[in-house]
């Protein structure tokens, strides 16, 4: 329990059902839609297309999207892949004979096929009990009619204004004289809502094909792009079957790669191996855990990509005879030389969370990828291209290289947990690279050191960026940095708090809902 003499939040309870989000419109958007009767599928995605006009810098129509389902709260978790591909005329060579040895973030090559919609419209048709249609409509009138800015989504929104004015339809829609609104002000994107409106009258079909879909591809090939109305017309998620490992007496739930899942899972499974301190602040807990998360990243960065082009061995590295050999390689005293960055360390993501009257529990995430993403926004309907290209390696023979019709290294990762047989928590911690530390260290504190959700969310973090410091947010003591300095880490203090988070845990003894919602963002968890 937290010391109610220091400013905090405490979990918020409720016994029919709940939502989470980081954006506070986004939450009462979910829950209006439970109340009127809507499932969590419903509510997960009309929430997630507020977010889309009201964080534009975290997330878009035109980004990507990954989700777990676990229908009436079973042990059954059913995971969607909404992460888009490369266009068929894709070419790491190409991309190399500009001199590049890695895609930039403002590259029309960063851009692959955007998953989300086609990823809400397949999810409602099989989950859900609302049309598409009548769930965007909130968002339709946040964008026509204007939405306060919220302070964290303002700040972001600041520090990424010369960025922005890089772009004249960037400048257009998302600056006023060169700066970005401040918190509380009014901001509209009628593009934005035409959009959503033709999505709504027309389905997939009015973001993949037609004036959406003319707008995003003239846009790409104006700046160089090699995709196609084809590329669009062609995009398509899938069902993919979940991959899993123990710890703490549950079963801990990842969509597999591409995205990263495995690496939280990894994390997971060394930190099984250590014998963690009673004091979860303590210098030896984050020794000991970024530690494991340098092993964890390195077996990413070697391994991850698309598994329809490559072998990824996913049973190979969850193996507990993995994890064990990989902890053996841990001095308890002593900082492991870092390794260099292959791949982008920021990212900029919302993740959200509902549990319905039923109990089906829903764990999504949706996003750009960074800051605004590509920078690059299309003229017509200003719509704001994600850059998840980035997570390509343009190294020939990487099973992660850029290549036509590929899925990149993708960071999004939904995570659930399940217990005797019962799906108890749906949850998940955004940040880009950071994702795969931020739901280890979420989990740690949830089932070894015993704090509840909310605690565990608020807990300081510390990551370690390969090639850079170890950055430890500012509730670490400085003592602790110290302490981890001295076992040879390079130690700093990060400009930008590690992620976010969400989760609801489902007490199945009492029927009681937990949720817990990230400071470090706008958001808020809500129940009724």
């Amino acid at each position: 329990m937290r010391n109610f003499s220091f400013p905090g939040r405490s979990p918020v309870h409720a016994t029919t059902a709940m939502a989470a989000t980081s954006q506070p419109l986004a939450t009462e958007t979910a829950i209006q839609v439970l109340r009127s009767g809507g499932n969590a599928v419903d509510a997960a995605v009309a929430a997630c297309a507020v977010q889309c006009v009201v964080e534009p810098q975290s997330t878009g129509i035109a980004g990507d999207c990954f989700a777990l389902i676990a229908p009436g709260g079973g042990a059954e978790v059913i995971a969607y892949n909404g992460s888009g591909r490369s266009p068929s005329g894709a070419s790491a060579e190409a991309v190399r004979a500009q001199g590049l040895t890695s895609i930039p973030r403002s590259s029309p090559h960063a851009v692959t096929v955007p998953g989300a919609i086609e990823a809400w419209a397949r999810l409602l048709k099989d989950h859900g009990t609302r049309s598409l249609g009548e769930l965007l409509q909130p968002a339709i009138r946040l964008a026509r009619d204007g939405y306060p800015v919220h302070a964290r989504t303002a700040w972001d929104w600041s520090r990424q204004a010369a960025f922005l004015g890089q772009d004249p339809n960037a400048a257009r829609v998302f600056l006023d004289g060169g700066k970005a609104p401040a918190a509380g002000a009014l901001h509209r994107q009628p593009g934005l809502a035409e959009a959503l409106m033709r999505v709504a009258e027309e389905g997939p079909d009015g973001f993949y094909r037609g004036a959406v879909a003319e707008d995003i591809v003239g846009c790409l090939q104006e700046h160089g792009g090699p995709h196609t109305l084809d590329d669009l017309a062609q995009a398509r998620g899938d069902y993919v079957t979940p991959i899993s490992t123990s710890y703490g007496g549950c079963k801990v739930v990842q969509c597999p790669p591409n995205g990263q899942g495995f690496v939280a899972l990894e994390i997971l499974n060394i930190v099984s191996q250590l014998g963690l301190p009673r004091d979860p602040l303590s210098a030896d807990r984050f020794h000991l855990q970024i530690e494991a998360a340098r092993l964890a990243y390195a077996d990413r960065d070697c391994w991850l990509a698309d598994p329809a082009t490559c072998d990824v061995p996913v049973e190979r590295l969850l193996l507990a005879g993995h994890a064990k050999a990989l902890a053996a390689a841990i001095d308890p005293a002593r900082a492991r030389p870092a390794s260099a960055a292959r791949l982008p360390l920021a990212g900029d993501t919302v993740y959200l969370t509902v549990v319905d009257r039923d109990r089906t529990a829903v764990s999504f995430i949706n996003s750009l990828f960074f800051s605004f993403g590509s920078g690059i926004v299309t003229p017509r309907f200003g719509l704001v291209l994600h850059n998840r290209g980035c997570g390509f390696v343009l190294e020939e023979g990487h099973p992660n290289c850029l290549a036509p019709c590929k899925r990149p290294l993708h960071t999004l990762i939904p995570g659930m947990v399940v217990r005797d047989g019962r799906t108890v928590m749906p949850y998940g911690v955004m940040g880009g690279y950071f994702q795969a530390a931020g739901h280890a260290h979420v989990l740690v504190n949830l089932l070894h050191y015993g704090m509840d959700i909310q605690e565990a969310i608020d807990c300081p973090r510390a990551f370690v960026s390969q090639g850079g410091p170890i950055e430890v947010e500012e509730g670490i003591p400085a003592g602790v940095m110290e302490e981890l300095a001295r076992r040879g880490h390079s130690v700093a203090r990060p400009d930008q708090p590690h992620g976010g988070g969400q989760g609801i845990w489902i007490d199945w003894k009492t029927g009681v809902l937990t949720g817990g919602s990230d400071p470090r963002k706008d958001g808020c968890a809500l129940g009724y």
